[in-house]
């Protein structure tokens, strides 16, 4: 029996994806990501998944991914053209190749690289809405994870504090009183909150802080109060809201409340988060 019917019959006995993974496959996967990192910086949806901070690293990664699967391609295209001259080698010199251990079989792992990437083109990702808020915990105040500023002076008059500058505000001086009476102007969407915490004509009007990614943003909001039920302002709503300040005993404890005066409805900001 020869060396090569043997090494042929173990090939056949080799689970599916136990071996590397074609380059063709492995360059797919790259420029598939590669592609979609750069979409969703042209179609503006970069905004709602990282910080503008780190966009030109998104942006930077999307192209060396396409370089890196152009390298790859341009190799499997002059592999196939020297693989007449090296097919009575290939199999002695598969038989010497290192193999290394990894967690998921190699192809898998590049077959469910190109898999996510292929849902992306498809599924449009969307900013978080007000059930996340209400799940992550919305609060007046930035997250005990973040360093709080020691003090804090916007230099804008009260009304023209955007919501994160009166959280801000609130975080250095958490007294409600010291902002009782002064004008607001703010944008936000609105979030019900649990229907125990807030009497009825209450919402919050709310934002999501951004500090890195999707993954890390968090909820501030402001209690407005209204004269009349919330339920004509659906969850989700953007609006802007004017008004002025006042001081409201809610959930057991005094919280710096919008009176509002105006409510009116606005578009979803291209950049729904603030930062």
């Amino acid at each position: 029996m020869s060396v090569n019917s043997t090494s042929r019959r173990r090939k056949r006995r080799q689970p599916w994806g136990s071996g590397s993974p074609p380059a063709w496959l492995d360059a797919m996967a790259l420029s598939l990501w590669g592609i979609l990192f750069l979409k969703y910086w042209l179609n503006g949806k970069l905004n709602i998944l990282i910080h503008p901070n780190y966009m030109w690293l998104t942006i930077a990664a999307g192209i060396v991914l396409l370089g890196i699967s152009g390298l790859l391609l341009f190799k499997v295209i002059q592999k196939l053209k020297l693989q007449p001259a090296s097919s009575s080698m290939g199999t002695s010199a598969m038989g010497t190749s290192a193999q290394h251990v990894t967690l998921f079989p190699p192809i898998w792992s590049s077959s469910l690289l190109v898999a996510i990437a292929i849902l992306g083109f498809v599924i449009e990702p969307r900013a978080f809405a007000s059930q996340t808020a209400i799940q992550r915990g919305l609060t007046d105040s930035l997250t005990m994870t973040r360093a709080k500023a020691q003090s804090f002076r916007s230099a804008a008059r009260p009304e023209e504090r955007t919501l994160i500058d009166w959280v801000r505000t609130l975080n250095a001086y958490p007294e409600p009183d010291a902002y009782t009476g002064q004008k607001v102007k703010v944008q936000g969407f609105v979030t019900y909150p649990p229907a125990s915490e807030l009497p009825d004509q209450y919402f919050f009007i709310s934002r999501f802080v951004i500090t890195c990614c999707a993954a890390d943003v968090y909820p501030v909001g402001i209690p407005v109060k209204l004269s009349q039920s919330r339920s004509a302002y659906k969850p989700d709503t953007w609006l802007e809201v004017t008004g002025q300040m006042i001081t409201e005993t809610l959930g057991g404890r005094r919280q710096l409340t919008i009176q509002a005066s105006t409510l009116k409805p606005i578009p979803e900001p291209k950049n729904p988060y603030d930062y």
